[in-house]
């Protein structure tokens, strides 16, 4: 190893940084998907005012899923339960809130075979543009090498083993992000 270790290891560490940071993006999105049973982090992105600060839900009530398609809002000051309401109306997520006094009740809509087909759709997209992020870090990290080399900091044989390791953990993750959307997409298909 007559090479710099220190600029590979940087560029090898922000190839892994870059990956990890679109698998989660992606898992994220997938998270938000509604795929006609009750998800609590279809309410992840929503804020409430709470005297006077924007707050998530989940910081001023318990989130549970009671049912398959029901989710079930307990504020902790239940004169917050308007403001949730009201919070969850104006998110437009295609759900509307049930609210008793007491609680309040998310009832989730069965999915048409159509939107399922749609979401589908929708996941794979989203997938394919993780993936095309991964194959940017990649590309990036073994052009960093290639300047490597050509400022002699590595040898040929290093550029094409380094490659080699940089093909290896882009393929890995690229097989991660397939097997999130594989798993989306049987979770959304199955009735």
């Amino acid at each position: 190893m007559s090479y710099d270790v220190e600029e590979v290891e940087i560029i090898m560490m922000e190839l892994e940084e870059g990956a990890e940071k679109t698998i989660s993006a992606y898992k994220t999105e997938l998270q938000n998907i509604r795929a006609g049973r009750a998800n609590p982090h279809i309410l992840d992105k929503l804020s409430v005012d709470y005297y006077g600060t924007p707050s998530p839900i989940n910081q001023m009530a318990t989130v549970t899923v009671a049912e398959a398609r029901v989710l079930v809002i307990s504020a902790w000051d239940k004169s917050m339960l308007k403001p949730i309401e009201k919070a969850i109306l104006a998110a437009n997520i295609g759900i509307n809130p049930n609210n008793d006094g007491v609680v309040i009740r998310l009832i989730f809509p069965e999915l048409t075979e159509e939107r399922r087909k749609d979401l589908v759709k929708d996941i794979k997209k989203s997938g394919e543009s993780s993936k095309v992020a991964l194959r940017n870090h990649r590309r990036d990290a073994i052009d960093a090498l290639k300047k490597l080399e050509k400022s002699s900091g590595i040898t040929e044989d290093d550029l094409e083993r380094l490659t080699a390791d940089v093909e290896k953990k882009l393929s890995s993750a690229v097989e991660s992000v397939e097997k999130m959307m594989k798993d989306k997409e049987a979770e959304i298909m199955s009735v």
